[in-house]
């Protein structure tokens, strides 16, 4: 049911966007917008929320990395102690002619529990605290939008406690980090977490997945 609201409240967001994202989908590779975004999220391990950004249609690129600490330059040791504020977050690149800021964020609310505080699963921590750095006031506005919407719509049992903050600064992860899911599919990690996320994923937005998923 969440799922199918969240899809509902974009649709009802966005319907220029969405239009948009049709006539895109029929358009071949030479045709598609080069114009490109950018938003960064923290939902809990990057290495679940890169994997399922890198099956969504628009996405040109996504990495793992932390934002909204204070320390510079952060190793992932550092960034694990909880010491230095930083989340786990992705950076995703996206053209908005094929996807839109609605549409990442309805992945994002339905592939993470928003309503646990510094906690997804078994992974507790700051650095695992579901958040949105948004790069703009129209960011900031759309998300805040959504969540208000989901909350008087009472789609889950608790308050969402996404943050909701202004982007500052990118630190890209360690290279082992990246790509984790796909070049270590046989982890239990893996299968066991990031799995089920992404066949939740793949379920919901069936009609969104890239054609060469990996």
């Amino acid at each position: 049911m969440a799922a199918m609201l969240i899809w509902s409240l974009g649709l009802m967001a966005c319907g220029e966007s969405v239009s948009k994202t049709k006539i895109a989908q029929k358009l071949s590779p030479s045709e598609q917008s080069d114009q490109r975004d950018t938003v960064t999220l923290g939902g809990g391990c990057y290495w679940c929320v890169e994997a399922v950004y890198e099956g969504l249609v628009g996405v040109q690129s996504v990495e793992s990395g932390y934002a909204g600490g204070k320390t510079k330059n952060p190793s992932y040791e550092a960034v694990c102690s909880g010491r230095t504020g930083h989340a786990e977050v992705v950076q995703i690149i996206y053209d908005p002619a094929v996807t839109s800021f609605q549409e990442i964020l309805k992945v994002f609310f339905t592939v993470h529990d928003p309503t646990t505080l510094n906690r997804q699963g078994a992974d507790v921590g700051t650095q695992y605290r579901s958040v949105i750095f948004y790069r703009s006031e129209q960011q900031k506005q759309e998300a805040l939008g959504i969540i208000g919407e989901l909350n008087k719509a009472h789609v889950y049992e608790h308050p969402i406690v996404t943050e909701v903050s202004p982007f500052t600064v990118f630190y890209k992860a360690e290279e082992y980090h990246q790509d984790y899911y796909f070049q270590n599919r046989a982890q239990p990690y893996c299968q066991m977490v990031i799995q089920p996320k992404l066949e939740k994923f793949e379920k919901v937005f069936h009609d969104r997945l890239k054609k060469n998923r990996n």
